[in-house]
């Protein structure tokens, strides 16, 4: 018999979830390995100035410690998505989590700049493993009826440790130096390794065979690499004429390998970049909403900092203290909107959220020349419960649209789309900073404002999937 180049979905019987007490242990690793990989996007950033000295570095090349984590982050999801949706999310999670803690360990002990990034890089391969697959098991972990508040937690635990790398690292580094900000990370990948081969599930389908090549994975690469990197050289833009033309060149190089990316996917049936999933109205919906959102976020978590420390005089512990309301609303929203999954139309609890969010914007940008710390927490407060709002549920229909067997493609996507408004937002938000000086109150006004209309954007898209039907592949 000939074989079918259909993807085969009988791999494995199917199930509705893990069973008790499986189902809390799986949801347990997967929550720990989401959280340190995460954080590790963030946490080197307090220590950067203390990195450079020791190793003689400048500060350019330091930011490269970040820098490099995040863009092979970016850069390999899509591919290890896919290689999960072939050989298991479970197998790509366990050697993730391998590849993340052995780089934690080379990274504690390096003692030049050079090595820390290779580090680095190595550490952001293995947080690539992670992120890829998340949202794919979670979806495994849970029973249809209860996976919203699968999606919830997990959202949450992304919220929350997406702002809380500074405080982490403020806690290390105030009994320690800054190679244990990833010693850290060893026994929590070590113990996570160990409970995620006991407990997390196997995949229920798998393709059977990859449809990609390696110039795929190059163009992939290229695109993504170009995108991020001159997103950065513009968002750290500090006044020389040479730097903007750099970064607009390489957003330029990215946009057109882009080009030239997606074309070739159009053509495959299981995509490198799935493409093919934006056929689907409501997740094609569902991904401009999560782009128009987290650019939205990016913007408003730029250029709030200069608002509260230039405009209003604030001291940095008291910006920091205002910032904390924003994360805290949304720990306080997420166990609700976790509930009201099911309920209530995704699209009308997530165009709900970004309509909140959008109003907290416009509040902010709007604030009186001197306000009070009050005026300030519940505006700030509004656009962290809306944002909260909204993830949850946006992020449950992202999951749940595609077929099983596309599930590791979906999380891919899913982190995909955060990246990519975190990036599109931080690009414009140089952009404004070119026109507007930043430490003068207008820039970050506009800033704030365009914000407010990213979100009502998503706010729109979102509305707009209540009449969609989700549709096959």
């Amino acid at each position: 018999m000939t074989p079918s180049p259909v993807p085969s979905h009988a791999s494995a019987p199917a199930r509705d979830g893990l069973p008790y007490p499986q189902r809390a242990w799986a949801m347990l690793v997967i929550i720990l390995g989401i959280a340190i990989s995460v954080l590790d996007g963030t946490i080197v950033n307090l220590a950067l100035p203390d990195i450079a000295r020791e190793l003689r570095a400048s500060a350019s090349q330091a930011i490269w410690i970040v820098n490099t984590y995040q863009i092979v982050t970016l850069v390999m999801l899509l591919p290890l998505a896919t290689l999960g949706d072939r050989f298991g999310y479970r197998r790509v999670y366990l050697v993730g989590m391998t590849v993340f803690a052995t780089a934690a360990c080379m990274s504690f002990m390096a003692r030049s700049l050079e090595t820390l990034i290779a580090a680095r890089a190595l550490q952001g391969l293995g947080a690539a493993g992670l992120f890829s697959v998340n949202t794919a098991l979670v979806r495994l972990t849970y029973p249809a009826a209860h996976l919203g508040r699968g999606v919830a937690i997990n959202s949450l635990v992304v919220a929350t440790a997406s702002v809380a790398g500074p405080s982490v690292a403020a806690a290390i580094l105030s009994i320690a130096s800054w190679p244990w900000l990833f010693a850290v990370d060893v026994p929590f990948g070590l113990v996570t390794l160990a409970l995620a081969a006991r407990y997390l599930p196997h995949n229920i389908v798998t393709l059977d065979r990859l449809n990609f090549s390696v110039l795929d994975v190059l163009l992939n690469g290229a695109m993504f690499a170009l995108l991020f990197t001159g997103a950065n050289v513009l968002g750290v833009h500090t006044g020389g004429a040479a730097q903007p033309s750099i970064g607009w060149l390489l957003l330029l190089a990215g946009m057109a390998v882009g080009v030239v990316h997606v074309r070739r996917q159009r053509k495959r049936q299981t995509p490198l970049l799935p493409v093919d999933l934006l056929r689907i109205p409501v997740f094609a919906l569902s991904m401009g909403t999560s782009v128009s959102s987290f650019a939205a976020q990016m913007l408003a978590y730029i250029a709030l900092p200069f608002l509260f420390l230039d405009s209003y005089g604030r001291s940095h512990g008291v910006a920091g203290l205002l910032m904390t309301a924003w994360p805290l609303a949304i720990v306080v929203i997420a166990p609700i909107a976790g509930r009201l999954i099911g309920r209530i139309a995704d699209g009308l609890l997530g165009g709900a959220g970004l309509a909140l969010m959008a109003t907290g914007l416009l509040l902010l940008a709007l604030l009186p020349e001197q306000p009070s710390n009050a005026n300030i927490v519940w505006r700030m407060a509004l656009c962290g419960l809306g944002f909260g709002l909204f993830q949850s549920p946006n992020n449950h229909t992202i999951v749940t649209t595609p077929p099983p067997h596309r599930s590791g493609a979906a999380s891919g996507m899913l982190s995909a789309g955060r990246l990519t408004g975190q990036t599109l937002g931080a690009v414009m938000l140089a952009g404004i900073f070119s026109l507007w000086n930043p430490h003068d109150h207008k820039g970050p006004t506009i800033a704030l404002l365009l914000a407010a209309a990213c979100a009502a954007l998503g706010a729109v898209l979102s509305t707009l999937r209540v009449r969609q039907k989700s549709g096959k592949l």
